[in-house]
């Protein structure tokens, strides 16, 4: 059986080292606890060397008005190393931006939920979580805070969504609506195949399941194969099932939206994957890696994508952060370095 796999971004780990969208000489930036979304904007750009979302300050006044707390931008202990804090919710949830390491030019960063063992992707970029939150403010009849999310989504709220549109539409499920009129999300995504299991259809549920591993719609994360493995074993397809969560093993397991053990149970793997990517990043591994002639920087971004998911099975990403910015220093990469080790 073959072990091994994984993800930077979106391409196996053995593959040439990808462009970059990093520019180097970046300065340090001190963050206050009480940060606004010009904390958020210095910070991306100056630690996180990338270009900021650009209608972030809608999304984070919107945030505080359903009664989250702002974060600061640098509060990473703890956290997955690769976000870039926004607010907690009232249950301890985190909104993040997800920086990839490295990612395809001109790619937005995702929004995501800070997990223990990694992150659930909420939208694609900022301005599809405001459609998203427009649309359900308007359709909650109890949303007190309805005109006040509107107002503070400013011009882009007037392009996205009109008050109304919705009952308009005349699409009696929500789910359907958003799905339709604002894009793809995973959780509504997998309410659907559910909906679909409550109903008795099988096949609708299998297709939905499909559907939903499409590479185009989620790129770079596991989630989608995971869940299609879960349809899968639902419906008894054991062997089909097993070779999906595999699959879902090849991408990084922060991405998984679960427990790795869930997973890897499912592909009927016991520790062999773990002991594999152990046995990669150990010095060993690494220097018959070179031998085989693999590019030395390469070798270093697979050891940092390799600990990101060891590090995913129990959470503990503060006893990896330094390896991790070792890695990239090593493979040239000094931005990305420094925007890993930094915390408040």
């Amino acid at each position: 059986m073959k072990i091994g796999g994984g993800v930077v971004y979106g391409a196996p780990r053995a593959t040439a080292l990808p462009k970059l969208l990093f520019s180097h000489g970046s300065n340090r930036l001190r963050c206050s606890a009480s940060s606004s979304s010009t904390d958020h904007v210095s910070f991306i750009k100056d630690v996180a060397t990338s270009k900021p979302p650009q209608n972030l300050s809608q999304l984070m006044k919107m945030l505080k008005i359903r009664g989250d707390t702002i974060m600061s931008p640098g509060a990473k202990q703890g956290l997955i190393p690769i976000v870039i804090p926004l607010a907690r919710n009232n249950s301890g949830a985190i909104t993040a931006l997800l920086r990839w390491p490295t990612a395809p030019p001109g790619m937005e960063m995702p929004v995501v939920e800070v997990r223990k063992h990694g992150v659930w992707l909420l939208a694609k970029n900022v301005d599809q979580l405001i459609h998203r939150i427009l649309v359900e403010a308007d359709t909650e009849n109890s949303s007190e805070n309805s005109d006040e999310l509107f107002h503070a989504s400013g011009d882009l709220g007037e392009k996205l969504y009109t008050k109304g549109d919705f009952a308009k539409s005349q699409i009696s499920n929500l789910d359907v609506y958003l799905l339709k009129q604002v894009g793809l999300f995973p959780d509504v995504l997998e309410r659907k195949v559910k909906r679909h299991f409550e109903q008795g259809d099988h096949v609708s549920a299998m297709v939905t399941g499909e559907f939903y591993t499409k590479k185009e719609h989620f790129p770079g994360f596991a989630r989608p194969f995971v869940f299609n493995a879960e349809v899968l074993l639902k419906v008894g397809r054991t062997s089909e099932a097993k070779d999906a969560a595999r699959g879902a093993l090849k991408s990084p397991w922060w991405t998984l939206g679960c427990k790795y053990e869930e997973v890897a149970n499912i592909a009927q793997w016991d520790d062999e994957q773990i002991e594999y990517f152990k046995e990669k990043v150990s010095e060993e591994g690494k220097q018959e890696d070179l031998k085989k002639g693999k590019a030395p920087a390469q070798v270093v971004l697979d050891e940092a994508a390799f600990l990101l998911d060891l590090a995913s099975v129990d959470g503990t990403w503060d006893e990896c952060v330094e390896r991790i910015a070792e890695c990239y220093k090593e493979a040239g990469l000094n931005d990305v370095a420094t925007f890993i080790q930094y915390t408040d």
